[in-house]
C-alpha cells in the first residue's frame, strides 16, 4: 500500500486516511460556511457527533503492549464554535476476555504537547518531538488495558487533523473526549457503554469539563467518574503573570504561544501575532512547527519584558481565559483529583484549592497527593488509586474520602 509520511512524525499513516480526513475536513467546512445545497454539503451535515470516520490498524510507538487490536481512528466532534470537525484518535482493545456487559472505557486525555500536528499523540515515534513525555505515560496506559480497560486517546481538535488546536478550551475538549468513546464503540460490539474520563495536565483540565459536561452530552452512554492528574487551572493568571517582567517567571513563557494560539483558534477574533512583539515571536513559530521543548529552546532569547507588545488587548485574553477556569465547574459524576506535591507546573496548592472550589459548588469529589512525586511522575504514582476508584464505580459503591 502507499504511503504518505507526516511531516516530522517519523511515522506513515495510509494515504487514504489523509485522503478521507482532507475531504472531509473540505465538506465539513463548506457545510457550515456555504448555503449551496451540492451532494458534499449535504451529506457533511448528517455527520453526528461521535460517528466513526475510518479505522485503520495502529502502527509503530503509540501501540500499547497489552492490546489485542490497535486502531488509529477519525471521528466527528466539535469545535469551539460548535461546527462539526474531523477528530484523530487511537483505541486500544485488550487481549482479555470481555466480561459481562463488555469492556469498561477509559478515555485518557494527554497533557500539553504543544499544538502543531507532530505533537500529537498517535503520531508519536521512538524519536518523536514529544515522545519523552508520551512515552512515560503510554506504560501507565497500558496497565489499564491490561486490566481489562478499552482505552481510547483523543488527539484533541486541531492536533493531526486540519484546523488550529484550542489549548486550554474546555468544552472544546470535553466534545473530542467524549466523542471518541462513542466512535469507539463502533469497532467492537463488546465495547461497553459504561466509561470513565481520565487525563493528566492539560488532560486533566480536560477531564474536568467532561465531568461536568459529559453526561449531557452523550446520554446514550454511561460517565461513571473521572479522575484528574495534576489538572491545569489557573491559565487566566499566566497573562499579568507574565506581564510583570519578572525574569523569574521565564520558565512560563513555554505556555504563552501556546496559551495565545489556543485562544485564537477558539475564537478568532483573537489574533496571535497581535500580542506579541518582534522578539517574542519567535515563541510562536516555535510551536507553530515544534512542540514543547523546541518553544523551550528559544525561552533563553526572548526577555519576559519582551513578551508581550505594547497596547495588546489583555483583557480580551483574560476574558476568554477565565471561562476556561475549572473551578467554576459543576461535576455530575465522582472525580479525583491526584497531585504531586513535588510538582513545579502544576502546583500542589493550587490543586488543593481547585478540589475545595469544586466541592464548595457541590460536586462530589476526592483529593489525594503524592509525597515527592513531580509533573509525570504523578502519572505512574497514582495507578493504584485511580482504578480503585473505577473498580469501587464500576461495582456501584461509593468512594471514600470524597466531599
Amino acid at each position: 500500500m502507499n504511503t504518505l509520511t507526516k511531516a516530522g512524525s517519523g511515522r506513515t499513516r495510509g494515504v487514504g486516511l489523509f485522503t478521507l480526513v482532507a475531504a472531509t475536513s473540505v465538506a465539513l467546512v463548506a457545510a457550515g460556511c456555504s448555503s449551496n445545497s451540492s451532494a458534499e454539503a449535504d451529506g457533511a451535515a448528517t455527520l453526528e457527533p461521535g460517528q466513526l470516520l475510518s479505522s485503520q490498524q495502529l502502527r509503530g510507538a503509540p501501540v500499547l503492549p497489552s492490546a489485542a487490536r490497535s486502531e488509529l481512528i477519525t471521528y466527528v466532534s466539535q469545535n469551539a464554535q460548535g461546527d462539526p470537525v474531523v477528530v484523530s484518535g487511537t483505541v486500544s482493545i485488550p487481549k482479555t476476555a470481555a466480561p459481562d456487559g463488555g469492556w469498561p472505557v477509559l478515555s485518557w486525555a494527554h497533557g500539553t504537547t504543544g499544538v502543531s500536528d507532530i505533537c500529537a499523540p498517535s503520531a508519536d515515534s521512538d524519536d518523536g518531538l514529544a515522545h519523552d513525555y508520551l512515552g512515560v505515560v503510554d506504560e501507565t496506559l497500558d496497565r489499564y488495558v491490561a486490566d481489562g480497560y478499552v482505552v481510547v486517546q483523543t488527539d484533541y481538535v486541531g492536533m493531526g487533523t486540519p484546523g488550529g488546536h484550542p489549548y486550554m478550551d474546555g468544552g472544546t475538549e470535553a466534545n473530542a473526549v467524549v466523542d471518541i468513546v462513542r466512535a469507539s464503540r463502533d469497532l467492537d460490539d463488546s465495547i461497553s457503554n459504561q466509561w470513565y474520563a481520565m487525563g493528566h495536565s492539560q488532560g486533566g483540565h480536560a477531564t474536568l469539563f467532561t465531568a461536568a459536561q459529559g453526561a449531557e452530552r452523550a446520554p446514550e452512554l454511561d460517565l461513571r467518574g473521572a479522575v484528574a492528574i495534576a489538572p491545569g487551572n489557573g491559565t487566566s493568571q499566566t497573562p499579568a503573570y507574565l506581564a510583570s517582567g519578572n525574569p523569574a517567571v521565564a520558565p512560563a513563557l513555554a505556555f504563552l504561544p501556546l496559551i495565545l494560539l489556543g485562544a485564537e483558534a477558539a475564537d478568532p477574533s483573537i489574533d496571535a501575532d497581535s500580542y506579541v512583539t518582534p522578539t517574542s515571536k519567535a515563541l510562536l513559530t516555535a510551536a507553530r512547527n515544534g512542540c514543547v521543548a523546541q518553544i523551550r529552546d528559544v525561552i533563553p532569547s526572548v526577555p519576559v519584558d519582551q513578551a508581550f507588545a505594547p497596547g495588546a488587548d489583555m483583557d480580551k485574553l483574560i476574558g476568554y481565559l477565565k471561562k476556561q477556569e475549572p473551578a467554576q465547574l459543576k461535576l455530575s459524576v465522582p472525580t479525583m483529583i491526584l497531585q504531586g506535591t513535588a510538582d513545579t507546573l502544576v502546583a500542589e496548592p493550587g490543586s488543593k484549592a481547585l478540589a475545595k472550589a469544586l466541592c464548595d459548588s457541590g460536586s462530589t469529589v476526592g483529593y489525594k497527593t503524592y509525597e515527592g512525586a513531580d509533573h509525570r511522575a504523578a502519572v505512574a504514582d497514582s495507578f493504584g488509586d485511580a482504578e480503585q476508584f473505577f473498580q469501587q464505580l464500576q461495582a456501584g459503591g461509593t468512594p471514600a474520602g470524597t466531599c
